[in-house]
């Protein structure tokens, strides 16, 4: 359950800030946003299938390492149009009982390659569209893996929800299978942005998610907003956010929209003459950074806040901090295993990918054969840098000592290139260089990304994919 944090002790508390403009327009500049490394972009079907299984039973040789799993259901009624998910949008409710089919498929073929004592400390729902799934459905859902899995009793279970067609019987299915963390999906409560991005969620109806929420056991709730929607203005996102902070969530993910038509062909439904400029879009950032942390919340990066005595607020003062495909997690030394479309899974030294495409999906499941699509095998600098952009990005900073015992190499010697292209981000205030350390500034956590991609070999070779911007 949600409890109100208490703010007194300025240890805990970051002040709000002023924010150069000037600056953002400079460094804001497209980038990935480092859930992987090499980012997904890298991922390849010509690596060879058998050599990921070969890892992955390798990997599973023994039950030391936790396991995350991650479950994608990617139905949703209507398509929000600006979403950049893998979604399946359909009316057919029939149609999630014949992916769970699936689903089980998958995790007996997957199941011969796991080690069956590995304890699993973490789950998430995403999607699509989790609560898509009918009530008997979660529960079927979590008897799969309850009965597959060796679930710690502690273990962190997380949902997203969308509010919009959300029934409380679906949330008590939740709760009697082991979630305790929710998720919910806002953007905007403005009826005019609501209505330009075909997503209608009436505040109230919100409210009354969170109620429910609440009432039913949750012990987290993070809710979702987006800023450079079409007619959002700074009075009408000042007023979201004011609605938001009443709900008192546990944590905020203030997402940049990404316009990335040659991706996600429904954006091209929204004109660039209804987006706001680049000058407001900076205006909505700077709003939202200094509301959120005077009113207590740890910007924790990439878009995260939460309260000060929150995991991951405690976690980042403790620099044990993780990012992975979920985003910031709690939970280190983990593998990551995915099922259903499109999923990621990544354990040691790989990454694979399933099959984004449903039909394809469906007959390697019912050919009895695991769904991969491809994959990354990382090589030693990739393993170097993966470690290096993750502690920087988690820790907002380097201690070169602790890097090079940690790395087994001489990390100034062996970055020296990197850290000698850092002036520009140091001149504009995005970092200082002290004897032995890097640390970013407040207005650097902004720009981690930016920052992180000096660290990148891809993009210093040249090797660039199309990203979104970092703002």
């Amino acid at each position: 359950m949600h409890r109100e944090c208490g703010f007194g002790d300025t240890e805990f508390l970051m002040s709000a800030r002023t924010i150069d403009l000037e600056l953002i327009r400079k460094f804001n500049v497209p980038g990935p946003r480092y859930t992987s490394y090499p980012p997904a972009t890298h991922f390849t079907e010509e690596v060879s299938k058998d050599l990921l299984l070969e890892k992955i039973e390798a990997n599973n040789a023994s039950p030391d390492r936790d396991l995350s799993l991650y479950f994608h259901l990617p139905f949703c009624q209507s398509l929000c149009w600006f979403c950049g998910c893998t979604t399946v949008i359909t009316t057919e409710q029939g149609k999630s009982a014949r992916y769970l089919d699936s689903v089980e498929r998958e995790l007996d073929t997957m199941g011969r390659y796991l080690h069956p004592d590995r304890k699993v400390t973490q789950m998430h729902l995403g999607g699509g569209t989790p609560t898509f799934l009918l009530a008997d459905e979660i529960r079927r859902l979590g008897g799969m893996v309850a009965s597959r899995f060796k679930l710690d009793p502690d273990i962190e279970a997380s949902v997203e929800i969308d509010p919009r067609r959300l029934t409380r019987d679906k949330l008590e299915a939740l709760r009697e299978v082991g979630f305790n963390r929710a998720s919910i999906g806002v953007q905007d409560n403005n009826p005019e942005v609501q209505e330009a991005v075909h997503r209608i969620q009436p505040l109230e109806l919100t409210a009354e998610v969170v109620g429910w929420i609440r009432d039913t056991g949750f012990q987290s709730l993070n809710i979702d907003l987006i800023y450079g929607l079409p007619h959002q203005t700074v009075g009408s996102f000042e007023k979201t956010i004011d609605e938001i902070l009443d709900l008192r969530p546990d944590r905020l993910a203030v997402f940049s929209y990404a316009h990335v038509p040659w991706i996600k062909p429904a954006q091209k439904i929204l004109k660039d003459e209804y987006l706001p400029t680049p000058e407001v879009k900076l205006h909505l950032l700077k709003l939202t950074v200094e509301k959120l942390t005077a009113a207590g919340f740890v910007d924790i990066g990439m878009d995260h806040f939460a309260r000060a005595d929150d995991e991951l607020a405690v976690a980042q003062r403790e620099k044990t901090l993780q990012r992975n495909f979920q985003g910031y997690s709690t939970k280190g030394g983990t593998d990551i295993y995915s099922f259903g479309m499109s999923s990621i899974s990544q354990a040691d030294d790989i990454y694979w990918q399933n099959h984004k495409d449903l039909p394809e999906y469906y007959a390697e499941v019912d050919a009895g054969r695991p769904p991969i699509a491809r994959g990354y095998v990382l090589t030693g600098e990739d393993l170097v840098r993966r470690q290096t952009i993750m502690r920087l990005m988690c820790d907002r900073g380097l201690d070169y000592r602790s890097m090079s015992e940690a790395l087994g190499l001489d990390f100034e010697a062996h970055f020296s290139a990197e850290l000698a292209s850092l002036d520009d981000l140091e001149e504009g205030g995005l970092l200082a260089r002290r004897p032995g350390r890097l640390e970013v500034t407040e207005l650097g956590q902004l720009f981690i990304r930016i920052i992180a991609m000096r660290f990148d070999a891809y993009l210093i070779a040249g090797k660039e994919g199309r990203y979104s911007k970092a703002i």
